[in-house]
């Protein structure tokens, strides 16, 4: 199938108006222009001729006042999880094009088409048709180095073809002469880090690091084989300004190394005598094991490189920025090695939660961790960020495990959603009773009720704190109303903030009680034949369930159903229980009956 869609048609144009282009142009087609109203479809005999008509003329042929757009016609029933993205400079590094796509979903294959065109052109292929479609919608006409993509869908047929050839090999083939590390070579280079390296600058440097017109940085890009990214404008008037570096291991440390290198030359040439130490961000989750018990790993590592590193105090975290500036003082040298060494420690720590998460997501039904937004692009501690957030704080702030800057996407949500199953249609608003010590309260709240609010505005739900029952009570009720990925991000805030305040000892596990309500007919079915089905659940979970007996069903005709647990243990209880109570609502709906007619009775 070789249909071409033309797009942003002039209501004056004609069928031999668009032939005469085509023929201009040398691109044969077979068969005529069907004109629409703003658009028209033609067929094309072959693939490359379809490809020669969408370069020579999507963007670039006016008629009528009007700039044509042309792409591979496919219907909707039709859309795949493949697509085809054109127009790639031709010089684009492996390790961003691996990450711009990353951005969006997990990608299962990218194949690079061979064209007469200079730009690159590649086929992707995308775990699901939803990432697909946002990849499609963000990167269709997004300018990158000053060539505008084209993207379009590959058809289920095409993309089945093609995919016989294609599969197994994650690569592009070569086309002309090869460039290092960019996709017209054949060899892929080393895999890019997961983790991007965060690092904090003077913003008296910020001008030299770039130089004149980008011509430092791009110099510095092009050499370590990395994408650069100096958060110039957020922070206005701050003291430091974070840049991200996404490349491999050696590629992050070659570019910070660099860019060191040029704030201390420029410190010479402006006569600025404070020390320039390295400082680095780092997520609040990891840096626990980054000192290590006693602190023991972070001796070890001053003691290794010769170098001292100071790590900024929990005092100064938010809701909304929960890095750590990690600072290096050393010569160049020991803080490249003491650098590269916490990098290692750091990946450790990202592969390690990645495992937990990804049992995780495969353990909780229904949860769309996509939706969550909860970890950053690159990974729970250095990532990019969310868009949308709300204002940044010092170094450019994160919501929990959020990302730290905005507009990237959410790369680490990505790769973990595609063994979560989302839901489908819009997920149903659910309320927990969560009880917390009464001692927190003011934790939770924060001064001025900001805490609160931030993170109801973070989670997307509704929180409260229930008045106390009693005037002496040791524990008081959060009421959280939201979707399940609201719950499940309201719920792990709390859980992190007692810990964080020391309501809980250092090695105590945080076990909180959470009460959800669900109808009196459907409390037999978690209950289960014997108490089978809690018994299940409570083997699974890890969790404590317990439904009272002898309960009067309130007012909506509900009964109470109490989980005690940890975090994880708490969400998987939750999740489980509306998947029972989702059945059972399934089998309470009336089944269709075809023609609208009544169900004839049974013959006896």
């Amino acid at each position: 199938m070789n249909k071409l869609y033309i797009g942003n048609v002039s209501a004056e144009a004609s069928e031999e108006d668009l032939e005469t282009i085509f023929e201009r142009l040398k691109i044969p087609h077979s068969g005529p222009f069907l004109v629409k109203t703003g658009y028209a479809f033609v067929d094309c005999p072959d693939e490359k001729a379809a490809n020669l008509a969408i370069e020579r003329i999507s963007g670039n042929e006016e008629l009528f006042g009007k700039v044509l757009e042309v792409a591979i016609s496919v219907p909707k029933s039709q859309r795949s999880c493949k697509m085809q993205i054109r127009n790639i400079p031709p010089h684009m590094q492996w390790e961003v094009l691996d990450g711009m796509l990353a951005q969006y979903g997990t990608v299962e294959s990218c194949e690079q088409v061979n064209t007469d065109t200079e730009t690159a052109v590649v086929n992707v292929r995308y775990a699901a048709k939803d990432q697909a479609r946002l990849a499609m919608e963000k990167l269709n006409g997004s300018m990158m180095e000053n060539f505008a993509l084209k993207v379009s869908y590959i058809p289920d047929e095409t993309a089945a073809a093609e995919g016989a050839s294609g599969r197994g090999r994650r690569g592009f083939n070569a086309r002309g002469t090869p460039r290092s590390g960019s996709p017209g070579q054949g060899a892929r280079p080393k895999m890019q880090s997961d983790i991007p390296l965060r690092m904090l600058v003077p913003t008296q440097f910020v001008g030299a690091i770039i130089g004149k017109e980008g011509a430092t940085i791009r110099n510095i890009t092009k050499q370590t084989h990395s994408k650069i990214d100096i958060h110039r404008k957020e922070n206005a008037g701050a003291a430091e300004k974070p840049i991200t570096i996404h490349s491999t291991p050696e590629g992050c440390l070659n570019a910070c190394m660099t860019i060191m290198e040029i704030m201390q030359k420029e410190a010479v040439d402006t006569k600025f005598t404070e020390a320039i130490p390295l400082k680095i961000l780092a997520h609040n989750n990891f840096v626990g094991r980054l000192i290590g018990k006693e602190g023991r790993n972070l001796k070890k590592i001053e003691q290794d490189t010769g170098t001292k590193i100071t790590i900024s105090a929990l005092l100064d975290l938010t809701v909304y920025n929960l890095e750590r500036t990690i600072t290096i003082n050393g010569t160049l040298k020991e803080s490249n090695k003491a650098l590269e060494e916490l990098m290692t420690k750091i990946m450790e720590s990202y592969e390690s939660d990645m495992a937990a998460m990804n049992l995780q997501s495969n353990l909780i039904p229904g949860l769309n961790l996509n939706a969550l937004g909860l970890f950053p692009s690159g990974a729970p501690g250095m990532g990019p960020s969310m868009s949308g957030m709300p204002p940044h704080g010092a170094h450019g702030g994160s919501a929990y495990g959020c990302s730290p800057y905005g507009g990237e996407g959410t790369f680490w949500a990505s790769k973990l959603s595609a063994s979560s199953q989302p839901f489908s249609g819009q997920p149903e608003s659910e309320t927990v009773h969560l009880f917390i010590p009464a001692l927190a309260v003011g934790a939770i709240i924060g001064k001025q009720g900001q805490h609160i609010k931030q993170l109801s505005h973070f989670a997307g739900a509704s929180i409260k704190i229930a008045p106390a029952e009693e005037k002496d009570s040791i524990q008081r009720v959060v009421i959280i109303i939201g979707t399940p990925e609201a719950q499940f991000k309201a719920q792990c805030r709390i859980f992190g903030k007692l810990k964080e305040e020391n309501f809980f000892g250092p090695k105590e596990e945080v076990k909180l009680e959470a009460h959800i309500k669900v109808p009196s007919f459907a409390a037999g079915r978690v209950i289960g034949k014997g108490g089978k089905t809690v018994n299940e659940l409570q083997n699974l979970t890890c969790a404590e369930v317990v439904v009272p007996r002898d309960q009067t069903p309130d007012e909506n005709d509900q009964v109470i159903v109490k989980i005690i647990g940890h975090f994880f243990a708490c969400q998987l209880a939750q999740r489980k229980i509306q998947e029972i109570l989702a059945q059972v609502r399934r089998q309470q709906q009336p089944k269709p009956t075809s023609g609208g007619q009544p169900p004839q009775p049974r013959r006896k």
